[in-house]
């Protein structure tokens, strides 16, 4: 079981070339990646995006690349001809202005104007730096799930000790559950009475009232239903990615509660009615962290 929030972080570094992954994740209901890299990993983007995937299913991805190239390079120059014109023609127009000033254009005084030498970033994408990147990158994943790991079994435990006392609970409705209708048969007798004094009432229409009642407010198709869904809910928690199997089955939960407390007509099961929600609603936000 995995959470979907984590953090990790992978390095690569060997003969000048320093390369770091560093990817955090949050809570998403659909797998959303988030890449920012140098411009020079631009068109390797979607492959970095199919790694991510390759490991993670839900959640929302930050991931950040960082790089140092310090190995041996070829360095290019460049002239800004256009530049260097502008700077000459510009000298010249001064020169027929004040005559009496020493002219000192020459090549290199040209070429040590602002700008117009100029040194080209000759960084491209190659081999090394692709391999550094998959290395730190699976690296940073690892971590990511590991992190990811221990935090879900953190909750699964919780949700699974929350699970018990739903059992509880359910056990204890199932206890008062028959008890419903004879407490119905022997407020109504009482009021009956209350009402009729000393006259002769129809106890078959007592019997039929009351028959009607049991009817209205049986829960034992809920109650088996709980049960089913507790046993299910311990099963899908030996699985690995279960944040989608068990979103779905905690609505479940919820639907044979809700039905639950308002069929009951007793203020001991809608205690623990309300009580069984609760705790069902805790589930459901540890659920919502679960890949």
């Amino acid at each position: 079981m995995l959470s979907m929030t984590g953090y990790g972080k992978g390095a690569y570094e060997k003969e000048g070339l320093e390369l770091i992954c560093e990817i955090k994740t949050v809570n998403n209901r659909y797998l959303d990646v988030s890449v920012k890299a140098p411009r020079v990993f631009s068109a390797y983007e979607d492959v970095v995006r199919g790694m991510v995937r390759e490991k993670l299913t839900r959640g929302h991805a930050d991931l950040f690349i960082s790089l140092k190239d310090k190995r041996e390079k070829p360095t290019l120059l460049s002239v800004d001809t256009a530049l260097a014109s502008s700077y000459v023609q510009i000298a010249q127009q001064m020169k027929e202005k004040f005559p009496q000033l020493v002219d000192d254009i020459t090549l290199s005084a040209v070429l040590r104007y602002p700008e117009v030498l100029k040194n080209e970033d000759t960084q491209t994408l190659d081999e090394e730096m692709i391999t550094a990147l998959k290395t730190a990158l699976n690296d940073a994943l690892d971590k990511l799930n590991e992190m990811r790991r221990i935090e879900g079994e953190k909750l699964k435990a919780d949700m699974l000790a929350r699970i018990t006392v739903i059992e509880g609970l359910v056990a204890k409705i199932s206890e008062r559950a028959p008890l419903v209708a004879s407490a119905y048969k022997e407020r109504l007798e009482t009021r009956i009475k209350e009402y009729l004094e000393n006259v002769q009432y129809d106890e078959t229409r007592l019997l039929t009232e009351v028959a009607v009642f049991t009817d209205k407010s049986n829960i034992d198709e809920e109650l088996t239903r709980l049960r089913s869904h507790i046993e299910q809910f311990r099963e899908i928690c030996k699985e690995g990615v279960v944040g989608r199997k068990l979103d779905f089955l905690v609505q479940e939960f919820n639907r044979e509660a809700n039905t639950t407390c308002s069929k009951s007509n007793d203020v001991e099961i809608t205690r623990l009615g309300l009580a069984l929600k609760n705790e069902i609603e805790k589930i459901r936000e540890q659920v919502q962290n679960l890949e």
